[in-house]
């Protein structure tokens, strides 16, 4: 068994994954793009043996900020926004024992670069059963998400349609709204303000606010996997949303609806058109997501009308070493003036970036 670390200019990367399904989540300049944002540094740990690859994508980050000192070779690893997770070859899947004695290698590996813990966001489609590979089990359940199944007949999706979002759809079409994909690179303001306006109606923290540079990058790794749907009424976008594309899987990334036009649900209109086009290219699965942290919420349930499909969402919250991981307990527990006991009962993981 083989294991290296690698950077984002790495050609290692993009060569391991034309060997691996993937998604936009795994790719190298998605991990640098998301990097500016949380100040972290891309890397990616492949354990291989012969066919059998285990490659895991994540962002290094220093736990200075814990500290508030200089800590030296202390770091913790996260992913990024989105769905990255573990990726298992075939033939590693299959191996019963590679997947246990690859994540007891990733451990290893972690524990001497001197991370302490690792927190990461499994891909719901791409990790499908994957807590069934491993004994025991390392993943912790946080909720479901909805992809709708585009294999099956238009006539099989629509009906798979909740009754209400069907009425509303119609009910769309008959008011005059019409949805289409566009080049994103002419509609980048206009999506920013549909966006934005949306998180701010909804209240959303600053982890989903995204600035015009963020778009731009974004645009220029995609490219062509990169697609925009707008919904107008009268000549003006009124719901707006950003999806990617890759292997099969289109992603419903960001999207939002103008105030004025909430009530009237342009984004179920959104949604069917998207569905449809999608199925048309070929592709298996448009992944909606889930609620806001995994949560059963409207969020969830608006999703939860366009299709039967559900998927395990699970995290891995891996404590690499466990004298570093407590030392930083301690200090963010003195930091906040509470027992290092409630931060480790708290649900947060880490429990030392436990905010209160």
């Amino acid at each position: 068994m083989d294991s290296k670390i690698i950077d984002f200019l790495s050609p290692l990367w993009g060569e391991t994954l034309k060997q691996l399904r993937h998604d936009i989540y795994h790719i190298a300049d998605y991990f640098t793009l998301e990097s500016r944002r949380n100040q972290g540094i891309p890397e990616a740990i492949v354990i291989a043996d012969g066919d059998k690859i285990f490659f895991v994508p994540y962002l290094l980050r220093k736990c200075d900020d814990i500290c508030d000192q200089d800590s030296g070779d202390l770091f913790d690893v996260v992913s990024p926004y989105g769905y990255p997770g573990i990726l298992l070859s075939e033939a590693a899947a299959s191996t019963p024992g590679f997947p246990d004695a690859a994540m007891a290698e990733f451990k290893r590996v972690l524990s001497v670069k001197g991370v302490c813990s690792a927190f990461l966001r499994l891909h719901p489609i791409l990790n499908h059963n994957i807590n069934e590979l491993f004994n025991p089990n390392p993943f912790t359940f946080n909720g479901e998400t909805i992809s709708i199944d585009l294999t099956l007949p238009e006539s099989e999706i629509w009906s798979h349609t909740r009754k209400d979002h069907r009425n509303k759809i119609n009910k769309c079409k008959r008011a005059g709204m019409t949805a289409r994909m566009v080049p994103f690179k002419d509609y980048i303001q206009e999506f920013i303000e549909v966006y934005q306006e949306t998180m701010d109606r909804v209240g959303a923290s600053g982890f989903y606010y995204f600035n015009y540079d963020y778009f731009v990058g974004l645009l220029e790794i995609l490219g062509e996997q990169l697609h925009l749907c707008i919904v107008e009424l009268d000549n003006q976008i009124i719901s707006a949303g950003i999806y990617t594309e890759c292997c099969g899987i289109v992603q419903a990334v960001l999207g939002g609806t103008k105030t004025q036009f909430y009530k009237q649900s342009p984004s179920v209109l959104e949604t069917d058109f998207v569905r449809l086009w999608a199925k048309e290219r070929g592709n298996e699965f448009l992944h909606l997501g889930g609620g806001v942290g995994g949560a059963k919420d409207s969020l969830y349930n608006f999703k939860a009308g366009f299709s039967k499909q559900r998927h395990t969402f699970l995290t891995l919250r891996l404590i690499t070493d466990q004298e570093k991981y407590s030392y930083l307990v301690d200090l963010r527990a003195k930091a906040l003036n509470t027992d290092p006991d409630k931060l480790l009962q708290s649900k947060f993981f880490p429990a030392y970036r436990c905010s209160h």
